[in-house]
Order: structure tokens, then sequence, then C-alpha cells
């Protein structure tokens, strides 16, 4: 288990502060109740952040027919829609949610090349509001697999969250499981899979990133 690369100065910088604002305590108060209820309180909350920026190392089993989870989390949505910003087509969505403690390393739910990238600046709803999908801060990702397919995916910021990160690029040449971005704290990520995929999850399912199959591919 490692700390993501997204969360070292934070957990520093609020190390730090937690220290510093505990040793304050103890220079004005001095030893007591208040000091021990404020180091439990912020060992608490250091623990907390903490276990949202872990990155498990994980075992990827590449597969061109099978659809893998983006992120862990739970599948809040499963439907037919209409893609509207880039692929323009009927597709079967899948969305799962990331709560503040599940681990939101974003994964390639296939391999290929990015054929399609774009940041959407924008609201900050909570993750599973119905519009969350078209006004939050979001990124949207179309990935070429090599038969031709093209599976497209967002990441959407949350109440919470108020930073996307991502790590990849039009043009660029991704590995099924590989890690692609980051949410920080509660987000949700979309899939947007051809119809004549079968999904392989039920809505409440909880997932593991680039691990749980979403769907296989005839």
């Amino acid at each position: 288990m490692t700390i993501h690369r997204e969360g070292r100065s934070l957990l520093f910088g609020l190390l730090i502060l937690l220290s510093a604002v505990c040793y304050g305590i103890h220079y004005w108060v001095g030893e007591g109740l208040y000091l021990n209820i404020h180091i439990l309180i912020s060992v608490i909350l250091y623990l907390i952040v903490l276990q949202f920026f872990r990155n498990p190392s994980i075992a990827v089993q590449k597969n061109e027919k099978h659809i893998l989870a983006p992120a862990d989390g739970k599948v809040v949505v499963i439907e037919e829609t209409t893609e509207e910003e880039h692929l323009k087509d009927r597709r079967i969505q899948v969305s799962i949610f990331m709560s503040p403690f599940n681990v939101h390393v974003n994964r390639m739910p296939a391999g290929g090349i990015i054929s399609y990238f774009k940041y959407h600046p924008g609201k900050y709803l909570v993750a599973w509001h119905p519009k969350s999908s078209t006004e939050n801060e979001r990124t949207t990702v179309s990935v070429k697999m090599s038969n031709g397919d093209q599976v497209l995916f967002r990441q959407i910021a949350g109440a919470l969250a108020r930073r996307i990160c991502w790590y990849i690029k039009e043009g660029s040449v991704m590995e099924q499981g590989q890690e692609f971005g980051f949410i920080k704290f509660g987000s949700r990520v979309d899939i947007f899979l051809p119809l004549n995929a079968t999904v392989q999850v039920k809505n409440g399912q909880k997932t593991k990133g680039g691990q749980t199959i979403i769907a296989t591919l005839p």
C-alpha cells in the first residue's frame, strides 16, 4: 500500500498544521482534557484523509472482450441513453459513485488509443444528481480499442471534489487497467458502452477499479 502522489503535499501540510495547533494548545493551556481531545480529533482526521489517498497495488487481468471498472465505488445507474458530446449515438451508460472512503485512483476500462479528451469546468452538484454528468466539473475521454469499438467515460467532480486530475492526452496509447487520473474526495465516473455490450453488474453493486468486469463485448 502506498500513498498517491496527489495526496503527499496535502498530507504533509495537514500534519504540520495539526502539530502546530497541538503545540499551541499545549503551550497556552497545558496538558489536560482539552489537549487530549484535540490530539484524538487530529489523529482521526489525519487517518481519514490518509486512507482517502491510499493507492493499493492491484493485479489487472487484461482482456479485450472485457470492460473493467474505472474506479472503486458503487453502481448507481445502468440505462440506455444518447451520448451527446462526442460519439453522438445510443449507448449503455453505467455510472459508478465514489464515496470519500473509496480509493479514488481512476483506471482505464479498456486499452487503446485516446481518440478524444476534453476538460470542462463546471458546478459542484452532488455526484448522484442527474445533471452532474453535464453541469459539473468533468473530463470526457474516449478510447478506441484495437477492434474499432470506442468506449467513452467521464470523471465527474462531486460536492466535495474540487480538483480532477488526469494523466492522458489525445493520441496517448493506454493499457487496460492503467491509471489515467484521480479525483479528490467524493465523485463519480460514467461509462458509455456500445449497445452490443453485455452488462455484468447490477445497480447497488460495489466495484473495484481495474478488476471488476463491468461488461463484456461479443
